[in-house]
């Protein structure tokens, strides 16, 4: 039976994902905490999983690709191993055997990139170039193209990120620290939320503490 997880996209759609329990999933010592889902196994999907030490999936395709972000851990596949923070494309038609040795979780996105996306990506900490975008505020582009980008944005503590246009909607992820929404009530979202709006302008927010935050833009 297909299932339906926040599958209305034009909706704004708020998760805690740090409460959320790890559910299993096919494979022995992988979980995962579901953001969104359309479909059963083959799904497009954006979900938190957790590979225990010596786990691994079989190989597999990924016909409308995958994108995912490293948050604790080392994963790996026959490409690499790719350390926490590393952020990694796999376009359309690429395959892989994804395995931990040691064990991590993983930020992925499923089946949601199209034809004019056909690299292959991998961002490592040491790779990425921070620019100063405001005072208190610096982003490192991970990937962008005619239409999106996906970035990290830091957040110094008391900074604010100010309203914003946004033709394509956002997702954001909070990778560490915590933000507030700057709307009638404010909405604080802690570590390992993430919040998907496909209107055009995004409201404010500020970090009393600082943050570190995954953001993609322009594809909903």
């Amino acid at each position: 039976m297909a299932v339906a997880i926040n599958a209305d996209r034009r909706a704004v759609a708020l998760v805690d994902a740090g409460s959320l329990p790890w559910l299993p999933s096919p494979e022995g010592g992988v979980e995962r905490r579901m953001l969104e889902r359309i479909g059963d196994e083959v799904a497009l999907a954006t979900t938190l999983v957790r590979y225990a030490p010596g786990s691994s999936f079989p190989p597999h395709s990924h016909a409308l690709g995958e994108e995912f972000l490293v948050l604790e851990g080392t994963f790996s596949d026959e490409s690499g191993d790719f350390a926490a923070g590393t952020y990694v494309r796999n376009p359309r038609g690429s395959r892989h055997a994804p395995f931990s040795v040691t064990g991590c979780v993983i930020l992925v996105k499923l089946r949601q990139m199209l034809d004019d996306e056909p690299e292959f990506v991998r961002v490592t900490p040491p790779q990425r170039a921070w620019a100063s975008a405001a005072h208190g505020l610096s982003r490192a582009t991970l990937y962008a193209n005619a239409r999106s980008e996906v970035l990290l944005l830091r957040l110094e503590p008391g900074a604010t990120l100010p309203p914003r246009a946004t033709p394509g909607g956002e997702e954001i992820f909070v990778v560490e620290g915590s933000i507030e929404l700057l709307t009638l009530p404010a909405r604080v979202l802690q570590s390992w939320t993430w919040r998907r709006s496909a209107e055009p302008a995004q409201s404010g927010m500020r970090s009393p503490t600082g943050a570190l935050l995954w953001i993609k833009r322009g594809h909903l």
